[in-house]
């Protein structure tokens, strides 16, 4: 793979100002190519890789869709260090800036190395990066990744297959309850070797006395054909042992804590949402069907 300036530059050449504008428009965003064809192909073949991974978790097991995914074992493959570094010290502003109009104490440090030191005083030792593999009919039900008490609030997936070619479906969903008025659903097929950046838990929006903060949750559409292989990022970490925050629903464990999805029968349904929107597309405020 290529050296770390390489990885960082990529995150660099990104329009950030625009990234920042659109997150702010639709709670995510996409990023340009963060891996090539090869280095995207070299990451999912690590998921035959067991000795990778510290733990495996069936999400049909667990009710959470249908699919795997796996938690990557330190030390972690050069693209997955060297990528998040470089998006922690890119997302931190849009961060803090967020918590400045929520009018939130939190704050976080300048690299992310000082953030997980941080985590792991607080008992959040576990690193978060996982693969995820879908096969076809596969699918992940809306919920939030919420580990314990320190939370970053923004995340990034990768996608490490070509939609079209290796798969066809699965497109990333997001739902954001807006204040007073019905939920928001947003679909967007992230492009091979691309990243997309999303909302943790909430994020600031005008409301009538301000700034309001809208919860958001965010899943995968249907895989109707083919296998679709990604890389989630988290800066934050999990406990040391199984946490469950406060209203999250599901099992305690392996699989950690998701906080599901609660609120109307057309919210609980939109994990199996299916979007016909094009790869490279702006997300549209209306689902795609």
């Amino acid at each position: 793979m290529n050296d770390r300036t390489a990885f960082a530059d990529r995150v660099d050449q990104a329009d950030w100002d625009a990234v920042y504008a659109e997150i702010d428009d639709y709670g995510c965003a996409l990023l340009p190519q963060l891996l090539t064809a090869g280095e995207a192909a070299e990451i999912a073949r690590l998921y035959d890789e067991p000795e990778n991974f510290r733990t495996t978790v069936d999400m049909g097991r667990h009710r959470f869709g249908k699919g795997e995914y796996r938690y990557f074992r330190e030390p972690f493959p050069q693209a997955v260090a060297e990528l998040r570094s470089a998006l922690y010290r890119r997302l931190l502003p849009l961060a803090r800036d967020w918590n400045s109009r929520l009018g939130r104490d939190a704050r976080w440090p300048d690299t992310l190395e000082e953030w997980l030191a941080e985590c792991h005083r607080a008992g959040q030792s576990k690193p978060t990066p996982i693969l995820l593999r879908y096969d076809a009919g596969g699918w992940n039900a809306l919920h939030r990744d919420l580990f314990g008490e320190k939370v970053f609030p923004l995340q990034v997936v990768v996608n490490l297959s070509e939609p079209g070619a290796d798969h066809t479906g699965g497109e990333f969903l997001l739902v954001e309850q807006r204040p007073r008025a019905q939920s928001r659903g947003t679909a967007t097929l992230i492009p091979h070797g691309r990243g997309l950046v999303f909302t943790t838990r909430d994020r600031p929006v005008r409301s009538s006395r301000g700034w309001s903060a809208a919860p958001v949750r965010h899943g995968v559409s249907a895989v109707r054909s083919g296998r679709r292989h990604t890389w989630a990022w988290s800066s934050t970490t999990r406990p040391d042992r199984a946490h469950r925050p406060s209203g999250t629903r599901g099992p305690r464990g392996s699989a950690g804590a998701r906080q599901l999805v609660s609120g109307s029968t057309s919210e609980q349904n939109a994990g199996g949402w299916t979007s016909a929107c094009p790869a490279g597309a702006p997300p549209s405020a209306i689902t795609c069907r």
